[in-house]
C-alpha cells in the first residue's frame, strides 16, 4: 500500500496482490460452545473482494482520536472509503473540513448539514457557507486489530 498523511488521517491507496487470499472456512464459528467442524470445507477467502466494491474508488485511512468510538470506530482502525457512494443522512464520512480531513456521521436535513461525532466529549460541527467543506467519501467497513 501507498501511504499519505494528512491531518488527522493517514490514507492508503489498495494494492492487489496476485494470489493474496487467506484460508476461509465457510462453516461458522461458534462464540459460544464449540461445535464440531469435521465436514468444513476450505476455500479461499480475498479480502479485496470483500471489502472493495468500486476498486478505483476504494482508499483506507487509518483512524487519529477518540471521536467516533460510540460508531465502533477507535484510534489506529483502518476504514475503507468507496468515494464512489452517495453521501446520504446518517452515513459515515471522512470530510474535508477547512484544510483537515475528519471522520463523522453526516447529519442532513432541509436546514443543513452537520457532522456528528459518535463521542459526548466532542461538539456537533454545523456546516456553514464560511467553511471550505467537501465530503471525500464514505466509510464502508473498519478493520480492527484484537
Amino acid at each position: 500500500m501507498i501511504a499519505h498523511k494528512s491531518g488527522s488521517l493517514t490514507f492508503f491507496t489498495p494494492e492487489t496482490i496476485d494470489g493474496a487470499s487467506a484460508q476461509f472456512f465457510d462453516t461458522g464459528i461458534s462464540a459460544g460452545f464449540p461445535s464440531p467442524a469435521e465436514d468444513f470445507t476450505e476455500n479461499r477467502l480475498s479480502l479485496d473482494d470483500e471489502l472493495v466494491k468500486n476498486k478505483e474508488a476504494t482508499f483506507y485511512a487509518r483512524v487519529s482520536g477518540q471521536s467516533m468510538i460510540g460508531a465502533g470506530l477507535d484510534d489506529n482502525d483502518l476504514l475503507v472509503i468507496d468515494r464512489s457512494l452517495e453521501p446520504i443522512n446518517n452515513k459515515i464520512a471522512v470530510c474535508f473540513l477547512d484544510g483537515e480531513f475528519t471522520v463523522k456521521r453526516l447529519r442532513v436535513d432541509k436546514q443543513g448539514i452537520w457532522l456528528q461525532p459518535e463521542n459526548p466529549d466532542y461538539p456537533i460541527i454545523k456546516i456553514t457557507q464560511d467553511n471550505n467543506f467537501l465530503i471525500w467519501g464514505i466509510v464502508t467497513n473498519v478493520i480492527k486489530k484484537v
